[in-house]
C-alpha cells in the first residue's frame, strides 16, 4: 500500500488489487482518499475502479464493508443477511 500527502493535508491511499480466491480469478481495485482521522478512525471516500463508483465512508469498518460488498458482488458470492429468512 502506498500513500502520498497532498498539500491540503489530505492523504490518498491506493490499495493493491484484492485477489478473489473463491471465484477462481479476477480482482477489485480501490482508491481510498482519507480526508480526516477522528475518533481513532478514518473518514473519507472510496473509489471502486472497475465499476467507476464512489462512496463516502465514516469509519474504517464501513470502508472494509464496502470493499467486502464489492468483492462479493464481483465473485457472485451469496452472503447471509438479517433480512434473509
Amino acid at each position: 500500500m502506498s500513500a502520498s500527502t497532498k498539500p491540503t493535508g489530505e492523504k490518498t491511499v491506493k490499495n493493491k488489487p484484492i485477489e478473489k480466491k473463491n471465484s477462481g480469478g479476477g480482482q477489485c481495485t480501490f482508491e481510498v482518499n482519507v480526508k480526516y482521522k477522528q475518533n481513532s478512525t478514518w473518514q473519507g471516500h472510496i473509489h471502486w475502479i472497475e465499476k467507476d463508483q464512489k462512496q463516502n465512508f465514516r469509519s474504517v469498518l464501513e470502508m472494509l464493508k464496502l470493499m467486502d460488498e464489492a468483492h462479493n458482488e464481483e465473485a457472485n458470492i451469496k452472503t447471509i443477511s438479517w433480512g434473509a429468512k
